[in-house]
């Protein structure tokens, strides 16, 4: 790091279980985030203040009125914009150092395996099913730990997994792929502003822990947020060894 790097980044190398080793790993990472959304923003601010290094955006929508209530990435002057590149406007503006690369697409199962492949970490930002699935059976495949966050009304959820560990569920262990869910869309359903807010930030703060090697990240543990009354529900999440995605790569490890 340079004198103005270490001054940047001064109040995490003040941090005993981060310090200039933690930092430095913080810098040469690559973090994906898929959906630049009401969790994407936080988590994408969050990640280049903290000076991740090469950061890959992907969303394949625009900026509307509408998301400017929860979105806060994005600004009215960037309305009809793809949310990518108001994003990376945005977080170059706060740290113009950082190398970004986006892709306006709603990303396959094919476009999500090479994304991930060249990731560190990956924050699962989206707002549906079956891109959470894919993106999950890249990580698992590639051995990539992926934080996930969902908000939608007063609701929010967090979890990690990390395919590295053992004793790590994957996201198809707990929201099996061949059961079918009512998808929820902010659009139709609404959400509390600063729910995403702080669901993102979290997702943020874990793929930190897991770049820098600090703290414990929440591996195997769903974290529910019932934002009405503040109240946080903490449930340990079993690996399944008959899971369709990873109990075969579990095993065969």
């Amino acid at each position: 790091m340079d004198d103005s790097q270490l001054l940047r980044y001064s109040r995490h190398i003040l941090l005993d279980e981060l310090g200039i080793e933690g930092q430095q790993r913080i810098l040469q990472a690559h973090a994906l985030i898929i959906g630049l959304g009401g969790l994407g923003s936080p988590a994408a601010l969050y990640l280049a203040t903290a000076g991740v290094g090469h950061l890959t955006l992907v969303d394949h929508d625009t900026v509307d009125l509408t998301n400017l209530q929860r979105q806060i990435i994005h600004t009215e002057a960037r309305v009809g914009q793809p949310k990518v590149e108001s994003a990376r406007q945005a977080l170059l503006t706060i740290n113009p150092s950082l190398h970004i690369t986006t892709l306006a697409v709603r990303a396959d199962a094919g476009q999500l395996a090479t994304l991930v492949a060249q990731a560190d970490v990956v924050l699962d930002c989206s707002d549906n099913f079956a891109t959470r699935q894919a993106l999950n059976a890249a990580c698992v495949r590639h051995r990539v730990p992926l934080v996930s966050g969902a908000a939608i009304r007063f609701d929010g959820q967090l979890a990690v997994y990390d395919p590295r560990r053992d004793d790590s569920p994957c996201y198809a262990c707990v929201f099996p792929p061949d059961t079918t869910f009512e998808e929820t869309r902010c659009a139709t359903m609404g959400v509390f502003a600063p729910l995403v807010g702080i669901m993102g930030s979290m997702q943020a703060a874990e793929a930190l822990k897991l770049l820098s090697g600090a703290g414990e990240p929440a591996t195997g543990r769903l974290l529910m947020l019932d934002g009405r009354g503040m109240g946080w529900t903490d449930i340990r999440l079993p690996r399944n060894p008959a899971c369709p995605v990873c109990g075969s790569t579990h095993a065969a490890a």
